[in-house]
């Protein structure tokens, strides 16, 4: 494949994942628009609910991405009975883990709760959401999995439609159930929690009826219980490190919001109003790392790993040179934030003003290590991405930003430096192994990759 149908290709399995991202995005939101009419306490318990369910999401898909893999290999490789033990396989973890966290929610709500307020009218709303939300983590392992089946094979058009079905049912079932309609009385952020799960069932159903009527995906399983078992094995300990180093990462970036918190409060707000920018900016750098892991496993699925090396150099020059762009695209917004946010006080302002240099160049070396993050997984690499991401992390970058902050009573650039620091600390690991890895990479080492 030439580097040019390469780059095509990606892309074209790019757009619809970073889409995708903005969409689920874009749900929180709106349901945090719709709810904020309620008043601080629903609003607040919100917050706090889906704080807790997107923690639980983000693992599911953490392990739904690793599975993803497992999946594009044996589309790769052509071999129906590969694809559709990789399915039932991933489909199985996920849905014990989905259980796994639904039972803790239902047996152990309260004690959550309480250690997290003692508002007693705030513990009930947190209730009243969870008690419905926490059925969103069922749907999520069918969807996620299926949603991982499609991208596998190269159809990252189709989960993107399901985005398209759920979200105006979700905004539109949401507003009603929220506020009530005509003789119904709203339910508050029971409505929220409510319309979720029934927008979600309707993009599962649609994704069950793609699955259906696909004539080219056949998931009928005919392996041994023992050959199953073996099989489902060696997949959760390919899929585990992926979902621990989400969950670490998750974690870590709690807890530098912990820390930021310990700044002086116009410092602290402009942290806050900056993040979800950075998260939002930087979905089409990750979709396109993704694509990249899509593409070289079925690659090394088919044994056609001649442009392997060349490829994942295509990957890297792609991904620095949308990272710039990004670079680019956040330094216009540092020229017009203040537009966007008025009224705030001159100290935020300046805040804002001081980290603008650290949140442009960010994203450039951010994107250089979740390239090489995803290629690293595709080559089997999901250890050793967990050890670099958690040294990089935990050993030296958290415990910096605490002594920063705590110690040497630091300014909110030094504090906010440590985020493009910790990526600049984990660039020369992850080079390092990527081209150690591409030198030994050979066929007996993609035949290991391959369980059948």
């Amino acid at each position: 494949m030439s580097s040019q149908s390469y780059v095509r290709k990606n892309f074209s399995l790019a757009w619809p994942l970073a889409l995708n991202a903005l969409l689920m995005q874009s749900m929180l939101m709106i349901d945090t628009l719709l709810v904020s009419p309620l008043g601080e306490v629903p609003l607040a318990a919100m917050g706090i609910a889906t704080t807790i369910i997107a923690f639980i999401l983000g693992i599911q898909m953490a392990l739904a991405n690793g599975t993803q893999l497992v999946l594009s290999r044996a589309v790769g490789s052509g071999v129906q009975s590969s694809l559709s033990k990789a399915f039932w396989a991933g489909l199985s973890i996920n849905l014990a883990v989905a259980l796994i966290f639904w039972s803790l929610l239902t047996f152990f709500e309260q004690p959550l709760i309480q250690a997290l307020t003692d508002n007693l009218a705030l513990y009930t709303e947190i209730s009243h959401y969870l008690d419905i939300s926490k059925h969103l983590v069922i749907f999520t392992a069918l969807t996620q999995v299926i949603i991982a089946l499609f991208n596998g094979l190269g159809r990252t058009k189709i989960p993107f439609k399901g985005y398209l079905i759920e979200l105006p049912i979700n905004a539109l079932l949401s507003y009603l159930l929220i506020h009530g309609f005509s003789t119904f009385e709203g339910l508050g952020v029971q409505g929220a929690a409510l319309g979720s799960v029934i927008a979600i069932t309707f993009r599962l159903f649609y994704l069950a009826l793609c699955v259906h009527y696909d004539s080219t995906i056949s998931l009928s399983l005919h392996a041994q219980k023992s050959e199953f078992a073996a099989n489902l094995r060696k997949h959760f300990i390919e899929i585990f490190p992926v979902a621990a180093n989400v969950t670490m990462l998750s974690i870590g970036a709690t807890i530098y919001q912990l820390l930021y918190s310990q700044l002086n409060i116009n410092a602290y707000v402009a942290i806050t109003l900056v993040m979800p920018w950075l998260r939002a900016g930087t979905q089409f750098i990750t979709a396109w790392a993704h694509s990249s892991a899509i593409t070289i496993s079925q690659a090394i699925g088919s044994k056609k790993m001649d442009d392997l090396t060349k490829n994942v150099d295509t990957s890297i020059d792609v991904a620095v040179g949308i990272s710039i762009v990004c670079a680019f695209l956040f330094g216009g917004l540092s020229l017009v934030i203040n537009d966007i946010y008025p009224d705030l006080d001159s100290s935020t302002y300046q805040a804002l003003a001081v980290i603008a240099p650290l949140y442009i160049f960010l994203p450039i070396v951010r994107g250089y290590n979740t390239v090489h993050g995803h290629v690293l997984r595709a080559l089997g690499k999901t250890t050793d991405v967990f050890k670099i991401n958690f040294t990089g992390q935990w050993i030296i970058s958290i415990p910096l930003c605490a002594l920063i902050i705590f110690g040497l009573d630091g300014s909110i650039f030094w504090a906010f430096a440590i985020q493009p620091f910790e990526e600049v600390v984990k660039a020369f690991p992850f080079r390092h192994l990527a081209r150690k890895s591409l030198r030994e990479f050979d066929s007996q080492k993609a035949k290991s990759l391959m369980y059948d």
